[in-house]
Order: C-alpha cells, then sequence, then structure tokens
C-alpha cells in the first residue's frame, strides 16, 4: 500500500466497500474527509449530526449497498447517537467514521464514546498507527456479517500522522446458514398436508431475494400470501392479502386467522405485526425460517434456522412429484379468498368534512396516491401518521418503503433519512418523504440538505399542529393537551426560502399545484404543507390502545 496518513487509511479501505460518505465536518474527522474527497467518495453534507447516520441507515434500506456517516468527536458524535440506536435495533449495516480522545489520553472535554456507543449495542472499533486499514476492515465485516451499526474510532492525535504499511487479509467468505437437521422435511410435510396455507414474508426474505421461490412454493401449495410493512409486496400475485398487522384490512386478517398452517418466511412477529396475538388463529400451526439461532415469538411451533432463499428452495425440490391431495381445497381456500376480499370492508376512506374544518388524513393519502408519480421510494417518518403510506399508497417494491424511526419509537428522522434514500434511487424514481409537522420541525435544518440532494422529490407534512400520537393516547384520557400542541407553522414559507417548490394543501383541490409540478417533469423538491385534522384517530393506534389497557388491567387484576 501506499504512504497514507491514518485517516487515509481508513478511507482508503473504506472506499472498497462502499462509495457515499454523509456527514458534517469538525476537528474530529476533517482529515478523514480530506481523503475520502481524494480517492473519490462522494460526499454528501448534513446540516446536524444527527442526520449522518441516518441518512446512510436510508441508504442502505433502499439500495442493499453500504454507506458510510461521520461526524466530528464529542457534542458531533453525541448528536448522532439516536439514529445510531435506530440503526443497531432495525438491524441495519452502517459506519459510523468519528473522531475521539488523543490516544494519550482523554482531554477535559472528552466523554467515553466506546461506552456510549456499547450501551446502545453498538461495538467500536478504534483504529490505531499499526493497524488503520485492517481494524476499518474488522470493522466493516462485523456490521455486515452481524446486521448491524459500529463506530469506527480515529484518535485526534492520530488522524494525520502516516499509517503503517499493510498487508490485508482477504474478506472472510460469505457463510450461507442452511437446514442441517432435516427440519426442512419436516416443514415440507406440514406444508403439504396444509388445507388453508399462509405463507407471511418478513424483511429477512427480501433481503435473501426469496421472493420468487416463495411465490413459486405458494402457487404450488394453493396459499394465501401476506407480507409484513418491510415486505410489502414482495410476494404480490395470486393469493395476496396485503400486509399483515396493523396496517391490513380486516377482511384480510380473518383470512389470516383461519389459516391452518402458516409459514413464516423472514419476520420476526412483533407484536404489530401480531396484532397483539390476535393475528393468526389458536389452532393454527406456525414454522418459522429465519437466519435467528432460535424462535422470535412463542406461538412458534415448528423453526429452521437457514437462508430463507436457500430453505424454500430446498422445500420446493422435497414437493415435486404428484400434487398434494389437499391442493384443491388449498385453491378453494384461495377463491374464497378473493371472494371475501373483495365483499368485505377495505381501509376507510375518509370524509369530506371534519369537525374543525381540516383535512381527513385518509382522504387526503388516497388523492395523494394517484397524483403522486408511480416509479416512488417512500421514507416514513414515525408518528401517529406512519400508516396512512402503507395502508393507501401504493408500494412498487419493498426496498420502496423505508420506514424509520419504528424500531426505536423515535421521529425526527425522516428529513436525514430521505437525503440517503434521495442519494440512493435509481431509474427516475421520485422520493417521497411522509413526516409529521412535529418530527419535521425535529429534522428541520436537513431540509436544505434534502432539497442539495435530490433530483427529484416530494415531501408530504402531515400538519396537525400537533404531536398526533399524544393527542390521541393521552389527550383523550383526559390529561392537559396544552404540551401536545405546537403552533402552526408556515412550511411552505420556509421550503420556499430554502429553493423549494411548496403549497399549502387546505383541501384536496389544491393538490393540483403538486400536480403541475410533477406534471412538469417533478425536477427538484415539493414541500406540500398539507393541513389534516386531529380528530381521525388512526385505526392501528386504536388497536395498540386497546391492547396497552388490556395488558394494564390483566396486571392490575
Amino acid at each position: 500500500m501506499t504512504s497514507l496518513t491514518v485517516s487515509g487509511r481508513v478511507a482508503q479501505v473504506l472506499s472498497s466497500y462502499l462509495s457515499d460518505v454523509f456527514g458534517v465536518m469538525g476537528n474530529g474527522n476533517v482529515y478523514f474527509l480530506d481523503a475520502a474527497e481524494k480517492l473519490g467518495l462522494r460526499f454528501s453534507p448534513v446540516r446536524h449530526e444527527g442526520a449522518a447516520i441516518a441518512a446512510a441507515d436510508a441508504y442502505y434500506r433502499t439500495s442493499g449497498r453500504l454507506a458510510a456517516g461521520t461526524t466530528t468527536y464529542g457534542p458531533g458524535y453525541t448528536n448522532a447517537l439516536t439514529a445510531l440506536a435506530e440503526a443497531v435495533q432495525a438491524q441495519i449495516p452502517v459506519v459510523l467514521v468519528t473522531g475521539d480522545a488523543p490516544s494519550s489520553g482523554a482531554r477535559p472535554q472528552d466523554v467515553d464514546q466506546a461506552a456510549i456507543a456499547a450501551g446502545l449495542g453498538a461495538a467500536t472499533f478504534t483504529v490505531t498507527r499499526d493497524a488503520a486499514g485492517v481494524i476499518t476492515q474488522q470493522a466493516v465485516e462485523y456490521a455486515l456479517t452481524k446486521r448491524t451499526a459500529v463506530v469506527i474510532a480515529i484518535p485526534y492525535d492520530l488522524a494525520a500522522l502516516e499509517a503503517a504499511d499493510e498487508e490485508l487479509p482477504a474478506p472472510p467468505a460469505a457463510k450461507v446458514t442452511d437446514d442441517v437437521d432435516g427440519g426442512l422435511v419436516q416443514v415440507a410435510r406440514l406444508l403439504a398436508g396444509a388445507k388453508r396455507p399462509l405463507i407471511l414474508a418478513g424483511r429477512g426474505a427480501h433481503l435473501a431475494g426469496a421472493g420468487p421461490e416463495l411465490r413459486e412454493l405458494a402457487d404450488r401449495l394453493g396459499a394465501l400470501t401476506a407480507g409484513t410493512a418491510l415486505a410489502l409486496n414482495l410476494l404480490q400475485g395470486e393469493g395476496y392479502l396485503g400486509v399483515a398487522g396493523g396496517f391490513g384490512t380486516d377482511a384480510a386478517a380473518g383470512l389470516m386467522g383461519e389459516a391452518d398452517v402458516v409459514l413464516v418466511a423472514g419476520a420476526s412477529l412483533s407484536p404489530f405485526t401480531m396484532r397483539f396475538g390476535h393475528l393468526l388463529g389458536p389452532d393454527s400451526t406456525v414454522i418459522q425460517i429465519d437466519t435467528a439461532l432460535q424462535p422470535t415469538h412463542p406461538r412458534v411451533d415448528t423453526f429452521v434456522s437457514a437462508d430463507v432463499k436457500s430453505a424454500a428452495g430446498r422445500i420446493l425440490r422435497m414437493l415435486d412429484g404428484p400434487a398434494s391431495p389437499n391442493a384443491s381445497r388449498a385453491e378453494a381456500w384461495r377463491a374464497e379468498a378473493r371472494k371475501r376480499l373483495d365483499e368485505g370492508p377495505g381501509h376507510q376512506a375518509g370524509s369530506a368534512e371534519t369537525p374543525d374544518g381540516r383535512l381527513d388524513p385518509r382522504s387526503l393519502a388516497t388523492a395523494l396516491d394517484a397524483v403522486l408519480p408511480e416509479r416512488r421510494t417512500v421514507v416514513q417518518d414515525g408518528g401517529h401518521f406512519v400508516g396512512w403510506a402503507p395502508m393507501y399508497w401504493r408500494i412498487p417494491r419493498p426496498q420502496d418503503l423505508v420506514m424509520v424511526g419504528t424500531a426505536y419509537q423515535a421521529i425526527g428522522l425522516g428529513l436525514a433519512s430521505a437525503v440517503g434514500a434521495a442519494r440512493a434511487v435509481e431509474d427516475g424514481r421520485t422520493l417521497v418523504l411522509a413526516s409529521g409537522d412535529g418530527g419535521f420541525l425535529m429534522g428541520l435544518s436537513d431540509l436544505e440538505s434534502l432539497i442539495g440532494a435530490a433530483r427529484s422529490a416530494v415531501v408530504v407534512i402531515y400538519n396537525d399542529a400537533a404531536y398526533g400520537a399524544e393527542i390521541h393516547q393521552y389527550g383523550s384520557q383526559g390529561l392537559t393537551e396544552k404540551p401536545m400542541l405546537i403552533p402552526e407553522v408556515d412550511f411552505s414559507g420556509i421550503a420556499r426560502a430554502l429553493g423549494a417548490e411548496s403549497a399549502i394543501i387546505r383541501s384536496l383541490a389544491d393538490l393540483s399545484a403538486l400536480k403541475d409540478w410533477i406534471d412538469a417533469g417533478a425536477n427538484g423538491t415539493f414541500v406540500a404543507d398539507c393541513r389534516i385534522t386531529s380528530s381521525v384517530r388512526a385505526p392501528w393506534l386504536s388497536e395498540w390502545m386497546r391492547a396497552s389497557q388490556a395488558a394494564k388491567a390483566a396486571v392490575a387484576g
């Protein structure tokens, strides 16, 4: 290797894994950014350090490619902690390159950054002069194999010093987990005997590229299919019921509850997906195939630790031959499902009038779906409005719905995440960010970052002048709403000041401004400041509130 500084060696090794870096320059990372630019890495500046990791996280969720965030030490590092925790909780491989205390000892202003990261579940790899490249490689491989966030720390006194020459080992070959104990034989037997089979796919199935095999398996069995919100439309086709959990329809949930054998592929079966214990029938047999080492839910009867794509392929080979004696019953199951979905209630359409005269978010979401470009990638911030996109908008592919903040229960990461997704989208897709007014205000500094990064972006702000989830959860209990309210902000005016096109949307007819912008080429960024009512409670939140109340009652009893 040629002579490089310690920061340069870190950048050099990273350049073999990734092409994009997001962050804010400071004393602790200025030498790294200098080296990264010389190596041709694309640096997208953000305006708050909290956006550095959020953008890199969303870049990965959108493209499947690794990216890095970077901050200076101390306050720059601590500003990034919420996004770092979200990446850890969501199992997103991402790298945070940051400055750190000098190797000779901490200064009065330094904090124990490695201990802080450990508290969040993120490992820290502190580079040295002798092994900057090897340690960087170890960090990246750890992030990729463990599916988590890592921190690469560059001590301040080493950043500009010459690094030692190193010979990097070849990256370890990827290990493919496969069924080794015959568990798939039992799975194939259970599926072949099913009269009302259901295949439920999660993000793990999407990441494994298992969609084609699972769809073929469903067709072979006559199974119904569904997906979690993070695997939306992966198994779309004959027998597809849509999303499982609180964003799904009651008609679809009723059918899922009647399945006698359920194959859960790459999904963790969170309480939300399971509708807090009510999604699957009490007598259904639940099979889970996942790269985890053990079942992730007590309802699982048969568990196989395996790569989902490989496992589905093997099950298909096991089912080769005469059709299952229950195949005709399963096909009848599909026909019944089609009829009941067509006749059953879908998502509520919303109303034209509300008590306060503001927009019903359901009718707004439906109208937006008709206006937004079909080729879209949606970034969804956390908040009360979180279900409107997966419930009412067409999401072309699983990677076209990036739901941030849900793993760590955070709001305010949407704008930062939109920056990363905007850098990752290809093929002329339009980036669509859905945010609430509270979360948008938290990340407001990075509206300028998005405007600079996006070729084509639409920002939809569900502006109810409040923290909506709190209004519905606690205001409804009689708690004071004063801290839950936000003075109404003119986001449209702010957007125009920063260089975006914008409009205040008070009626569905006002969406004509957005439609005209899209018809003109959808170039740049358009901010739709949508004034919605706080009188409509999302069904998923009602379900969550009922489950919480039942849990409290059980404890009290």
